[in-house]
């Protein structure tokens, strides 16, 4: 009676057919529901909604290709370089597979290219923006103040590719040129610039190189402290042989209990041991002050 069952039971299906098939989903769903929206400049911030990053304040990006490197040319005129003279430089940003120019470009903090020029013996340090030309390269008129070695790092974001940190190499020759790295000594007192004092800590206190340092900037006084170019603050770090140059932004701006000072965090992993220079901005009522700090750096024992 059992096997008359099953067996009434199987063709009943059979005559039914199979099941239909689920309805086809829409692909573009699909598609919008895989993609990841990821911040240029901090990788590590994503969401699966578009917006904007709530670090640095730049435009979450949907499918960042792989990193490539856009070399810059940098042509100065005149072609030799004198200490204490105008100097007009411009920047050509190439096309790593084409080799051609790039003409399009993505605004960075307001910005279309930001340029750091720091001397070989880190006393020299400018953040400037050269303006774009006609034919899309970027000329700055500035002076080097002393012969010496410079490094010259290009900050900016072509279309189509993935931020850039480009870092060039000039030399103004004259008496007194040596191609020796700084020697700096630690130096993490407070600093003070134009209208603000700025004290620094870390966590750990002692920064390990290859681990995350967190670095903790106090503002004083805690009252008209104000986004500069998009950002509540700007940070290059540099080492001593000026291999490595890091440029970022804050991590966490807080108002502790009290409010005599804004703190501000900057998080940071640096590369080597050795000794680094930290310089950082923060504008307070219009003006934009810049300290700087001698951090060293160990390794892990």
């Amino acid at each position: 009676m059992l096997l008359l069952s099953v067996l009434l039971l199987a063709a009943l299906l059979m005559a039914q057919g199979p099941p239909p098939p689920d309805p086809p989903k829409d692909p573009a769903a699909l598609q919008e529901q895989a993609v990841e929206f990821v911040c240029p400049m901090d990788p590590d911030v994503r969401s699966k909604a578009p917006g904007f990053c709530p670090r640095c304040g730049m435009k979450l990006v949907a499918g960042i290709p792989d990193p490539r490197e856009y070399p810059v040319r940098i042509l100065t005129t005149p072609r030799l370089l004198k200490p204490g003279a105008d100097v007009q430089l411009d920047f050509r940003v190439e096309d790593p597979k084409t080799s051609k120019p790039v003409r399009d470009f993505e605004i960075m903090h307001e910005k279309l290219f930001h340029l750091f020029v720091v001397s070989q013996d880190l006393r020299f340090f400018v953040h400037e923006h050269p303006q774009m030309q006609p034919d899309a390269s970027f000329r700055l008129g500035m002076q080097f103040p002393e012969p010496g070695v410079y490094r010259v790092l290009s900050d900016f974001y072509p279309k189509g590719g993935t931020p850039q940190l480009i870092a060039n190499t000039l030399i103004v020759p004259g008496p007194g040129l040596k191609f020796t790295p700084a020697k700096l000594r630690a130096d993490l007192g407070p600093q003070r610039s134009e209208n603000l004092e700025v004290e620094l800590s870390t966590d750990p206190p002692q920064p390990i190189a290859g681990l995350k340092t967190l670095m903790f900037f106090r503002l004083k006084p805690n009252d008209g402290i104000e986004p500069y170019i998009g950002a509540m603050g700007h940070m290059l770090a540099a080492s001593a042989d000026l291999i490595d140059m890091i440029h970022t932004h804050p991590f966490l701006v807080t108002d502790p209990a009290g409010g005599e000072f804004k703190q501000i965090q900057f998080n940071l992993i640096f590369p080597r041991e050795g000794m680094y220079r930290v310089w950082v901005q923060f504008q307070r009522k219009g003006a934009v002050n810049t300290v700087a700090f001698n951090v060293p750096v160990t390794v892990l024992k």
